[in-house]
């Protein structure tokens, strides 16, 4: 791909950076669970608004359709601006939506994707359970079918953000006997079906915003079966490649702006002999690595959205950029955590209280969450390298 701005591009540029300048909240996400989704929702309005909602979603469908170079450019503005992020809206808008748009129904279609890019309807995922985590295929939720319905019963866990969605990506075993792969189907759940029941786990960051979801005799209707009733486990990699090539392409363009930070930080911390952190060869060494790898982060980043724009959807490439980015991510909150020394440990429960506590304690999180970095390399292995499988 041409890595030079068009002229067009630059005024992409100039228009989004405006249009952030005069947008962006000046005040911080509220913590408590129903006034951050609420603030998510309104500024998911305030994007379609003013015409950037779904930037990379086609137009047919109600997104802004750009290409990579220009939804990286969107990305390196929201970045600048200190943007909120998709929060709440990361499932509907990231993986969710694109999955309904390749391998839902017309009727899918109308029924749900305006109401994402309007930010009326927040979804969760149902996809990992207290047995079948990284270990998907290991799931037991199941569905029965019951004429013109699917009775799902079981647990899922780790449903981020279930207590305040409207729907979610539900992935379920409706073929009984079935292991593995065989037998699953992938489902849109109204989370206010009776029979759901959410119970809210705390995390050490302070949240309450993942929970268990239960699911009691709850009926869904046959028509919101995505795909086909048994084909579940190729909608899921679809909806999973969409999450490893876009959920985290922000988390890749924000890693220069971390490290900058880091780098300002090390610049004013002054050290027990009396210098500045930044003087010390080993911290100097240190935040220049991070700064060549958030640079290769950008690099991949423009190799993954060429990729896609050349085949239409992520290719397994995106296991890649999760691994990196949850490494690197690491690496810079210790040495971050390595300057800070006492006020670093000032956390009262929130983000905003200490950013750098809160990303550091992210940061052992990323390595699980959106697949563990164990699945990442297996993947990579298996379906990029093409090495042969372990015995």
């Amino acid at each position: 791909m041409d890595l030079d701005y068009t002229p067009e591009d630059l005024e992409f540029r100039r228009a989004a950076r405006a249009w952030l300048a005069a947008n962006v909240p000046t005040e911080p996400r509220p913590a408590e669970v129903q006034a951050g989704a609420a603030f998510d929702k309104a500024w998911q309005r305030r994007l379609y608004d003013g015409g950037w909602a779904g930037v990379n979603w086609p137009k047919e469908y109600g997104g802004l359709g750009l290409n990579g170079v220009r939804t990286l450019i969107w990305w390196e503005e929201c970045e600048r601006a200190r943007a909120p992020g998709y929060e709440r809206f990361t499932i509907a808008l990231t993986h969710a939506g694109p999955t309904i748009i390749t391998r839902g129904t017309e009727e899918h279609k109308a029924a749900y994707l305006e109401n994402i890019l309007k930010g009326e309807t927040i979804w969760c995922q149902g996809f990992s359970e207290p047995g079948a985590g990284s270990d998907l295929a290991a799931l037991k939720t199941r569905g029965e079918i019951d004429g013109d319905y699917l009775v799902v019963n079981g647990q899922k866990t780790w449903t981020s953000g279930a207590a305040t969605a409207e729907f979610q990506e539900l992935l379920i075993r409706t073929e009984p006997g079935s292991e593995r792969h065989k037998g699953l189907t992938w489902i849109i759940c109204d989370m206010s079906t009776p029979g759901i029941t959410v119970q809210p786990i705390s995390t050490m960051m302070g949240e309450s915003d993942i929970n268990a979801t239960f699911y009691d005799n709850v009926r869904i209707p046959l028509k919101n079966v995505v795909g086909e009733v048994g084909g579940g486990w190729s909608v899921a990699m679809s909806t999973l490649a969409f999450e490893r090539g876009n959920t985290f392409l922000r988390d890749q363009i924000s890693m220069a702006g971390k490290v900058e930070r880091a780098i300002e930080l090390a610049r004013k911390t002054v050290t027990a002999d009396g210098n500045r952190a930044i003087e010390d060869k080993e911290i100097a060494r240190k935040l220049a690595d991070l700064k060549a790898d958030a640079m290769g982060l950008r690099a991949m980043a423009i190799m993954n959205v060429s990729n896609i724009d050349r085949k239409g959807q992520p290719g397994p490439e995106g296991s890649m950029v999760k691994l990196l980015v949850s490494q690197v991510n690491k690496q810079l909150m210790e040495v971050v955590a390595d300057l800070s020394g006492q006020p670093f440990l000032d956390y009262d429960g929130t983000r905003h209280s200490n950013e750098w506590t809160f990303d550091h304690m992210w940061s052992w999180v990323l390595t699980i969450a959106g697949g563990a970095t164990e699945i990442q390399k297996e993947i990579i292995a298996d379906r990029v390298l093409n090495l042969p499988r372990s015995r």
